[in-house]
């Protein structure tokens, strides 16, 4: 049996390699005469560029940008000849930022610009971008600074490119924006559809879990339609362009990137529709499994991909309540690996432990003949 293994990661505990090696290690134990091909991905989202990097041999960079509080930092990219990528998150990450000093409305994003600038002057001309994970409500105002733009009030006032400034912009100059923008291919790679306003846009769905308020919801979105009703208003029936609170949009309008699936290119770049033709049983996997990702996330992305008469199936960190009945979505069986209650912190880190007893449960399952 040749087993197609493709995990993405599970959020604050395992990358989505290492959850790749867990399961094959389980799998093992049942049927230790399979083969593997290990395909850990990403869908646009964290660990998106770590499962590139390592299939793709890219080189990994770092250079520095302003940070999400104004302060230097070093920010990791990865390249090879004329293509480069890197993850907002990064940057501005719900994970690298605590809760205390999470306000998507005040952390900066100026360095995305910077770092899309400095890599177009050193010669690369495709850039792919993870927009998933960001702690950001900035509509991508900040990284536009970063390319060159500059944002004035009705009182021709230069204001700060934050998410607090959007509703009080009257006037946008591209002039100080370099001609060699205009060069780049840049994909926009992300794992929602949602638009970038209205109650199932970026700030009514994403900004609570960033630390925004519910009772500034509507003036939020107020205030980021007032922005791009100047800056793009085409961009408002854009799907996908509300992704990275808006970021996606902001690219799309000041950088002239194109959103693009994210689990569908991560599987162009990884060869995955050769590579699953060889396979008997694909696994996906992620940390949650829930409704939201059936809207496209990585595990059924890979599912909707893989061909009808090889099965495929799900093992996960958790499984919502809100799941369909399985078989679902071209997946068999979803599989939870939670074996007791225990309290968070000690669940997540036993995440390898607990795939490895799973994936083995389920090998052994696979070798009966009933």
């Amino acid at each position: 049996m040749h087993i197609l293994i493709a995990p993405d990661s599970f959020k604050e505990s395992l990358s989505a390699q290492s959850v790749a090696e867990a399961i094959k290690a389980g799998f093992s134990k049942a049927l230790p005469e399979a083969t593997f091909d290990l395909l850990p991905i990403g869908d646009g989202g964290e660990g998106t560029m770590t499962a590139l990097i390592a299939a793709l041999q890219l080189d990994t960079y770092t250079h520095i940008v302003t940070g999400p509080f104004g302060e230097p930092i070093s920010m990791k990219y990865a390249r090879k000849g004329d293509i480069a990528l890197f993850e907002m998150a990064d940057l501005v990450g719900l994970a690298s930022i605590s809760p205390e000093k999470r306000n998507p409305l005040t952390l900066d994003t100026r360095g995305l610009g910077e770092l899309i600038l400095y890599l177009a002057k050193e010669g690369v001309r495709q850039i792919y971008i993870g927009v998933g994970g960001s702690a950001t409500n900035d509509g991508g105002i900040g990284m536009a600074a970063g390319l060159g733009y500059e944002f004035f009030d009705k009182d021709n006032h230069l204001l700060q490119a934050k998410g607090a400034s959007l509703g009080r912009v009257a006037r946008i100059s591209a002039d100080n924006v370099p001609a060699i923008l205009e060069n780049l291919d840049i994909q926009i790679l992300t794992d929602v559809t949602n638009p970038l306003c209205g109650e199932n846009g970026a700030t009514y769905v994403f900004g609570g879990q960033k630390g925004l308020p519910a009772l500034l919801f509507s003036q939020v979105d107020q205030a980021m339609a007032t922005f791009y009703k100047q800056a793009n208003p085409a961009i408002f029936s854009l799907a996908g362009a509300g992704a990275g609170g808006g970021m996606a949009a902001g690219l799309v309008t000041f950088a002239h990137g194109k959103i693009v699936s994210g689990i569908d290119t991560c599987l162009n770049l990884l060869d995955f529709d050769n590579r699953v033709k060889k396979a008997d049983l694909v696994i996906v996997g992620e940390g949650r499994m829930d409704q939201q990702s059936l809207a496209g996330k990585a595990p059924i992305g890979v599912a909707k991909r893989t061909p009808s008469n090889i099965p495929v199936i799900a093992i996960c960190g958790s499984l919502s309540d809100d799941l369909p009945d399985f078989p679902a979505e071209n997946i068999q069986a979803a599989f939870p690996i939670i074996s007791q209650v225990e309290p968070l912190a000690i669940t997540l880190a036993k995440a390898e432990e607990n795939l490895i007893r799973t994936a083995q449960n389920i090998g052994n399952l696979l070798k009966m003949k009933i």
